[in-house]
C-alpha cells in the first residue's frame, strides 16, 4: 500500500511494525496496536462544536462517543440520544473523516454540573478526564446502585469471560479490555482500547444504543487497574457490581461504597478481594 492509500484508508485496529531484537541482526515484522486521535463533536439542535479529542484505538468509536457522552452527564435519559454518526465532511479524507465523530442529542438534554471549558482535553491513560469528584453524580442526581443478586465467588469468576474474546490483545498484547456481563452471567458486551476508560465507555455507549440502561444487576469486568473513572462510569449507567484483574485506588474504593456498587479487584484463577471502606 502506498503513502497515499494509506492515508486514505480509514484507521485500523492493529499496523505491521519491523522489529530487531536484541540478540539477532534480523528484522522481522510484529502486530502493534494502534492509537490514533478521535474527535468528538457535540450537535444539538442548530449548534455543534468540539467536545473533546481522545487517543483511542479505532473501532466501535460510535459507542464510546454515546458512551462518554453518557458517563459525562450530558444525557440523562437513552432518548435524549438522537444518533451518532461518522463525519460526513468530503472536503477530508475517509482517514480523518473515520476520526471525527458528530454526537447529536435533543434540545432539552441536561446540561452538565460543571463548566466543560477544556474539561474534554483526553489521552489513551486512565485517569480523571472527565468528572473528578463525587459531588459531580450528586449533583446529576445518580443514585445509589441495585445491590448485585451475585455471590462473591459468582463475581470472581466473570474475568474467566474475557478468555477468547480479546482479539486485539492477542495479537499486540497491548491494550485493554471491558466486558458487560448481564444477570444471567452473559458477557454481551466485550470491548477493547488503548485506554481502559475508553473500553469502558464502548460497552457502555453499546448498553446505552441497544437499550439496555439503566444496567441494574450488570457487571462491569476490566482487565487491569481500577481507578476513579472507571467507577464513576459505571454508578453513573447503575451497574451493579465491577471486577478487576489488578488494584483499585484509594478514591475509587470511596466512591463505590457511596453509590453501593460492589468492588472487587485482584481477580485472578477465579479468585478476588472485594474492597470495603475503611
Amino acid at each position: 500500500m502506498s503513502k497515499d492509500e494509506e492515508i486514505d484508508s480509514p484507521p485500523s485496529s492493529i499496523a505491521k511494525v519491523k522489529v530487531q531484537k536484541s540478540d539477532s541482526k534480523d528484522i522481522s515484522s510484529d502486530s502493534v496496536v494502534v492509537e490514533e486521535p478521535l474527535e468528538i463533536r457535540l450537535k444539538q439542535g442548530d449548534s455543534e462544536e468540539q467536545l473533546g479529542i481522545t487517543m483511542r484505538t479505532p473501532g466501535a468509536d460510535l459507542e464510546l462517543a454515546a458512551g462518554f457522552l453518557w458517563g459525562e452527564g450530558f444525557l440523562s435519559n437513552p432518548s435524549e440520544l438522537i444518533q451518532v454518526k461518522v463525519c460526513a465532511d468530503r472536503s477530508l479524507t475517509p482517514r480523518q473523516r473515520a476520526n471525527v465523530v458528530i454526537a447529536e442529542i435533543t434540545q432539552d438534554a441536561p446540561k452538565p454540573p460543571r463548566s466543560i471549558e477544556r474539561r474534554f482535553t483526553m489521552t489513551s491513560a486512565c485517569g480523571v478526564c472527565g468528572s473528578t469528584n463525587i459531588s459531580d453524580l450528586h449533583a446529576r442526581g445518580i443514585k445509589k446502585v441495585a445491590p448485585t443478586k451475585h455471590s462473591l465467588s459468582e463475581l470472581a469468576g466473570m474475568t474467566a469471560l474475557l478468555d477468547g474474546r480479546q482479539a486485539i490483545f492477542s495479537k499486540t498484547g497491548g491494550l485493554h479490555a471491558a466486558a458487560l456481563v448481564n444477570p444471567e452471567g452473559k458477557a454481551v458486551y466485550v470491548r477493547e482500547d488503548v485506554g481502559r476508560h475508553n473500553a469502558v465507555d464502548k460497552i457502555i455507549g453499546a448498553a446505552l444504543m441497544a437499550g439496555d440502561l439503566p444496567l441494574s444487576n450488570w457487571t462491569v469486568v476490566v482487565s487491569g487497574r481500577v481507578g476513579y473513572e472507571i467507577i464513576q462510569k459505571s454508578v453513573a449507567a447503575g451497574v451493579s457490581a465491577l471486577v478487576g484483574v489488578s488494584a483499585p485506588t484509594s478514591l475509587a474504593i470511596d466512591l463505590a461504597h457511596e453509590f453501593g456498587l460492589t468492588l472487587m479487584a485482584f481477580a485472578r484463577d477465579g479468585k478476588a478481594k472485594q474492597f470495603l471502606p475503611s
